[in-house]
């Protein structure tokens, strides 16, 4: 059996990379190109790009600069931001980007994933979820990078993106992003458990062991991360890095 796929999530803000800690306080981190590089050498499963300001600033995809990307790229690439019709899906295809992921605009418009998963196929349609409790510890679908609440509940959420023909859930919990100390492992089991598509972790992984609990306890079919690959020790400084092949293959066992 093939083990869970590994994938750094990696988060776009003008011309350069930053990390979020519950969506604010971006800290840059480099050069896309640069930082892509490195993971072309450390083989990594694949990687998701998203733009965290083209839809609240209701601008496009930056399809030039996406292109430059991908072509630096050697392992799958997802996309999410900014994406609004059937014609940037399209123009995301055309400049190597595999999966097209789609938030706010799942919300305002589901139809288009529909539309998307009949053009690309339901494997290059991924619906990303952010989520975040309310003060009566109820879980929410947020959409605009987190500043617009839904009152949506993600299970239902992402039953119904299934319906719609969605391929693939990337789970980010709000409440833990960046922090680094573990996913919310019951928020993954419950979607996890709702729907027959792959679900992917994402949201507060800090060590090897939060990787394998997302998929041993909260059923994740993948796991996703920002700062664990980017940021080293307490005083979090810069530097990329993926765990070895070596390493992944004894943290993770298969699910049943």
């Amino acid at each position: 059996m093939i083990r869970p796929r590994v994938i750094p999530v990696l988060l776009l803000q003008g011309q350069g990379l930053v990390k979020t800690v519950k969506f604010k306080d971006p800290v840059y981190l480099g050069d896309p190109i640069n930082i892509v590089r490195i993971f072309n050498d450390k083989e990594v499963d694949e990687l998701v790009f998203l733009d965290i300001t083209a839809t609240n600033e209701n601008r496009p995809p930056a399809f030039d600069r996406l292109a430059n990307i991908a072509s630096e790229c050697f392992m799958p690439l997802g996309y999410g931001g900014g994406i609004r019709s059937m014609d940037d899906i399209r123009n995301l295809l055309s400049v190597g980007i595999e999966k097209v992921i789609l938030n706010t605009i799942a919300v305002e418009n589901p139809t288009l994933v529909r539309l998307a998963a009949d053009h690309a196929g339901s494997s290059s349609v991924v619906i990303s979820i952010d989520v975040k409790k309310n003060l009566l510890g109820k879980y929410e679908v947020q959409i605009r990078s987190g500043k617009k609440n839904t009152g949506l509940d993600p299970v239902r959420h992402a039953v119904e993106m299934e319906k719609m023909g969605a391929g693939e859930i990337l789970v980010n919990s709000i409440d833990r992003d960046g922090l680094m100390k573990g996913y919310d492992i019951e928020l993954i089991r419950r979607v996890s458990e709702a729907v027959s598509i792959p679900v992917v972790a994402c949201g507060g992984a800090g060590k090897l062991q939060d990787l394998a609990d997302a998929i041993k306890i909260g059923r994740a079919s993948a796991v996703a991360a920002g700062s664990f690959f980017v940021f080293h020790g307490p005083l979090r400084g810069v530097l990329i890095s993926y765990p070895s092949q070596a390493d992944l293959k004894s943290i993770m066992s298969f699910k049943e």
